[in-house]
């Protein structure tokens, strides 16, 4: 059966009101909840970007929900920052958190004014941090050296059970290549035999645990108000590789998506005023195989779409 969550969108809102609506998310039915890990917003209309590990602390604390976030290790964070702050996340927590690592993008990682590295290296990169992690959520000393560097590196405080790292991933071809090393997948919404094409590679490969999904969708009164807040505050997130990857500010994002349609944005988001519409999308996702699914309303003024969704989304979606 698919469990539902509350995506948490730093990048939007501001980390008080945004604890806020975790809050409500929970009162609302959301069984669980994941956030974003962003050093800038994808667009400065969006104008936020709280510290995610500041904010996952009081999040756990204040609530009852199981709370994970999208990460990637190996330039703006070392692989033993992202271990310690992991684990001493599922000591205080158990069985309440875990990770998605990924590749990473330019806008969030080109601050330590390091060189923005080619896929393939950014790639073989994490595989290194991410066996780096293991081994220290296993509790051993680790030294490495490679595309990153540890000397003499220990935790002291663990979980008594390893906090899951699993992969995040949008194409099959790097749904392949994780599948080796984590514990679960998390993508985003595609077309259906995109996602398919996802979910196969990651199973045949040999992956393991849970498969999720995180789904942006736009919710109004009208339709004309869900088209206009989806085209307002995600027509930035519509880019394919690697432009979506390369581009490094909000400002570079901004002008790339000046004339964005609407119709490109609907590609990207599920849109439209009728909460039956978004049921019927979200069981199709479901029907696909997807154990968890997030919903990231994309407007800022999460609210009323939380009313809606305890209302008329989450019960329907439990019949």
């Amino acid at each position: 059966m698919t469990t539902y969550g509350f995506h948490a969108s730093h990048e939007q809102i501001a980390p008080s009101a945004l604890l806020k609506d975790l809050r409500a998310a929970e009162q609302a039915g959301f069984a669980m909840a994941m956030c974003s890990d962003h050093f800038f917003p994808w667009s400065e209309r969006q104008g936020h970007s709280g510290f995610t590990w500041s904010w996952l602390g009081a999040a756990l604390a204040t609530t009852s929900l199981r709370i994970g976030c999208v990460n990637a290790p190996g330039q703006r964070y070392h692989p033993t920052v992202v271990a310690q702050a992991t684990a001493t996340l599922g000591e205080m927590f158990p069985g309440r958190h875990w990770v998605a690592l990924g590749t990473g993008q330019a806008m969030n990682e080109h601050i330590t004014g390091d060189p923005w590295p080619a896929k393939h290296v950014r790639r073989r990169r994490l595989d290194e941090c991410v066996d780096v992690i293991r081994r220290l959520h296993a509790g051993e000393e680790v030294d490495h050296d490679g595309l990153v560097r540890v000397s003499q590196a220990r935790l002291y405080d663990l979980p008594a059970e390893p906090v899951p790292l699993l992969a995040a991933a949008i194409s099959a071809t790097t749904a392949a290549h994780v599948a080796r090393w984590a514990d679960g997948l998390i993508t985003i919404n595609q077309p259906v035999d995109t996602l398919r094409e996802v979910i196969a590679s990651y199973r045949d490969n040999g992956g393991r645990g849970p498969i999720a999904l995180q789904v942006h969708l736009s919710w109004a009164p009208t339709e004309e108000e869900a088209t206009a807040l989806a085209v307002d505050q995600w027509r930035s997130n519509v880019f394919a590789e690697p432009l979506s990857l390369d581009l490094p500010t909000p400002l570079h994002f901004d002008i790339a998506s000046a004339d964005v349609t609407a119709e490109t944005v609907a590609c990207a988001v599920r849109i439209s005023a009728d909460p039956a519409r978004h049921v019927a999308w979200l069981r199709e996702y479901a029907e696909l195989g997807f154990d968890e699914i997030y919903l990231h309303h994309v407007g800022q003024d999460q609210r009323a779409w939380i009313e809606t969704a305890a209302t008329s989304v989450l019960p329907a979606l439990e019949d």
